[in-house]
């Protein structure tokens, strides 16, 4: 099993959180794919980690073409895709992996994620594990839009999710290569949601595993207002709905995500919040003027299943649960639980205050 770092510019993550995935690797081959950086973090790395296995990109490749680049390289049964800014704890990869030895129809899975800053509360990319409603919208158990949960434990089971976090993924290498891993359009924002359908679409499993935790800083990359961001979400959002959509179900639902995206952009005038307003119009178009390569790109993810054929999937609009109805937390929209595993295991105490509990006990 190899856990891979993609990097770029991030010297100060590594400092922070490599040597934890180091000490706590069970085993593993840490491998760091460097996006041809021009900070110092490949001079710290050769100095501080000479063991972590380095691999280098001779230009920017963005997340989806740098793992891509990287796990074509590198010959292990499993891969970790692990954020820079991600601290692990300890015996965090051996409830991942145990998952994907017992079931070998399960092709990818995530941990707990929860807020590095905020260490009792889900975070945004991933929490409890990634859902789909019926028009493709993204959310997590423990995460709705920007409302986030506080952990009491009520995701510590394991179950069958529609998409595990980019974040920190646990991946079976023959299923990543047979499907060709990320998208190399996307650049970045929705790849893993994009592999994750295409896995379901081919007969895998994708799960969640609540006897791992792992916390997550977030942001580290673009600032949430960013307009770059909000082209690679809006963009990277109907893609994916026309990629991976069932065709009896395609029509309806892009036309539903257009229309539900420019109500986004008029909401966004409204706020004064001009460039990201002109992201969504400048993301729908360059959809239109690809539309050639995303109509390969779909027929090469056939069969493409329905929406109640898929795991992890909300029979209804999340947009109108949360906006209309004042939905807030996932057991509100009263999803089945399906194939749950019991929750076990103790609790997970953030690293920085394991001291301060086990002084206190």
């Amino acid at each position: 099993m190899a856990v891979v770092i993609l990097n770029w510019n991030g010297r100060h993550w590594l400092k922070q959180f490599l040597p934890a995935v180091v000490e706590h690797a069970d085993g593993a081959t840490i491998v760091v794919a460097d996006n041809a950086s021009t900070d110092d973090s490949v001079a710290w790395l050769q100095q501080h980690f000479p063991a972590v296995r380095l691999l280098l990109h001779a230009e920017n490749l963005g997340f989806c073409e740098g793992y891509n680049h990287a796990l074509r390289q590198l010959d292990f049964r499993y891969y970790v895709l692990l954020n820079s800014d991600v601290q692990v704890t300890p015996g965090w990869l051996l409830p991942l992996r145990e998952l994907l030895e017992r079931d070998a129809t399960i092709a990818a899975c995530q941990p707990k994620i929860r807020a590095f800053n905020q260490p009792e509360a889900f975070e945004y990319a991933g929490a409890g594990g990634g859902y789909l409603d019926q028009l493709g919208y993204p959310f997590c158990r423990g995460r709705l839009f920007d409302t986030l949960e506080t952990d009491h434990g009520q995701y510590d089971d394991s179950r069958p999710v529609a998409w595990a976090t980019g974040a920190c993924m646990l991946v079976r290498a023959s299923a990543w290569h047979a499907l060709g891993g990320l998208e190399p359009a996307f650049f970045a924002h929705m790849e893993e949601i994009d592999l994750c359908w295409r896995l379901q679409n081919a007969g895998y499993g994708v799960w969640y595993c609540g006897q791992s935790t792992v916390f997550h800083v977030g942001g580290g990359t673009l600032p949430k207002s960013n307009p770059r961001k909000t082209y690679l979400n809006f963009r990277n959002g109907l893609a994916l709905v026309y990629k991976n959509a069932a065709p009896a179900e395609l029509f309806g639902t892009v036309a539903a995500r257009v229309l539900l995206d420019w109500i986004a952009a008029a909401r966004f005038l409204t706020q004064g919040a001009w460039a990201d307003a002109q992201a969504i119009g400048r993301a729908h178009w360059h959809v239109w003027q690809q539309r050639a390569y995303w109509r390969q790109r779909r027929q090469l993810g056939r069969p493409h299943l329905r929406v109640a054929e898929r795991g992890g999937t909300y029979a209804g609009s999340l947009v109108w649960a949360y906006f209309v109805r004042g939905v807030r937390t996932f057991r509100d929209l009263q999803i089945p639980d399906g194939a749950a595993l019991p929750a076990h295991g103790p609790a997970h105490v953030h690293p920085e205050r394991q001291r301060e509990v086990e002084h206190d006990g």
